[in-house]
């Protein structure tokens, strides 16, 4: 294993869950930082990688539920995430959306849907993605246009549903897709007409195209469509109308930490890598990290990690606790995705004209770090719930 200046003091861990960070460690080194430049540039989709991630039980990591119970502490889920991305941000994002889906049918579920599902996404066998972001929405979701109209077809209670969806990661390779979608138009306000709906490829139901991007390359971002596309009234989220709203926003909290523990990951990974070359590049007779305008670079790149890392650990605990942690997750989110923002554009600058090189690792952070910062709500929301959240509990 490659030598890392992170992470610094990871206590709070029991034993069996700091094993399980190490063992996701040791395999971002051995298997997967070996082989990511090639696999990218060449547009792979890391299909090993989802099957190694399979074995070491990512894809249950936020399943709580009793009957299958493979869920880790938030903190433990945070720091899998750092490590994940720390290798290939992209094979976070794969089990991104999957968690959130998790979460949503642990809290919200009903008994069938839970027994349905769960067993199958814990091991990834069967994999899930969420569908929120319209072409015409952004980040209001209030304002979506995905409509499902209750029905009858062929004697079966369901909903018909029309829209479209942008932006879904692993949408081609999802077995369901829960789907954030209007159940009644003229409710007011207006999030108490939207629904969750738990929707399997059937018919009506295409993946279109899958989206050019910066960065996040390896797993697809796609866009859906839904023309008369029937599903049971069982694929509603938890059986009742007009819920959908509240428990995709609680949902988010673990999807946010996830996104913070990402941004840390490709951080990290930025300023090893940095850290690395200003002890063996020369510069005036001297390491370049001895002259004091990139030692200060390196010094203020690992305080604002550490920062971000204590933030969304923060976050996670109080998740683990049942606490409402929309503004811990928010500030965590934000701060670690700005944070990443700024590592990685200094990494590049530490490199120099290496850094602008495909040869070397610090562009691709330099691509993936901007996702973090637009994904998941953008910044700009996240500003928005935290000051919020501050008004709130101020009264």
């Amino acid at each position: 294993m490659r030598p890392t200046a992170f992470p610094m003091d990871m206590t709070g861990l029991d034993d069996a869950e700091q094993a399980m960070v190490d063992t996701v460690a040791r395999w971002v080194d051995v298997e997967v930082r070996p082989r990511v430049r090639e696999m990218e540039q060449a547009g792979d989709y890391p299909e090993a990688f989802i099957d190694q991630m399979k074995q070491m039980g990512m894809f249950g990591l936020a399943i709580t539920d009793p009957m299958v119970a493979t869920a880790v502490s938030g903190r433990c889920f945070a720091r899998i995430s750092e490590e994940v991305a720390r290798g290939w941000m992209s094979l976070s994002g794969a089990f991104g959306g999957h968690s959130v889906v998790s979460s949503l049918l642990c809290r919200f579920g009903t008994d069938e849907q839970r027994e349905r599902y769960l067993p199958l996404m814990a091991t990834g066998e069967m994999r899930a993605t969420m569908a929120l972001t319209e072409p015409d929405g952004g980040s209001d979701l209030q304002s979506i246009r995905t409509v499902a109209r209750r029905t009858t077809r062929d004697g079966v209670d369901g909903y018909v549903i029309n829209g479209s969806k942008t932006w879904i990661t692993n949408a081609r390779r999802a077995g369901v897709v829960a789907l954030l979608c209007v159940t009644d138009p003229a409710a007011e306000p207006r999030h108490r007409g939207i629904s969750i709906l738990l929707v399997e490829k059937v018919p009506g139901f295409t993946v279109s195209r899958d989206l050019p991007k910066l960065g996040y390359k390896g797993v697809e971002s796609c866009e859906l469509g839904f023309d008369d596309c029937f599903v049971p009234a069982s694929a509603l989220l938890g059986g009742d109308e007009g819920r959908g709203f509240a428990q995709m926003m609680d949902g988010l909290e673990i999807g946010r930490i996830q996104v913070s523990g990402r941004a840390i990951g490709v951080a990290r990974a930025a300023f090893d890598d940095a850290l690395r070359y200003a002890q063996d590049r020369h510069a005036f007779g001297k390491p370049i990290w001895q002259h004091q305008s990139v030692g200060n670079m390196l010094a203020q790149m690992a305080t604002d990690i550490v920062a971000a890392q204590q933030l969304n650990y923060l976050a996670a605990e109080r998740y683990d606790a049942g606490m409402r942690a929309d503004l811990e997750a928010g500030m965590a989110k934000l701060f670690s995705s700005e944070m990443a923002a700024r590592v990685t554009l200094d990494a590049v600058r530490i490199h120099g004209g290496h850094g602008y090189s495909t040869e070397f690792d610090v562009e691709r952070y330099y691509r993936d770090a901007p996702l973090m910062i637009v994904g998941e709500g953008t910044n700009e929301i996240q500003r928005n719930v935290i000051v919020r959240q501050l008004v709130e509990r101020s009264r």
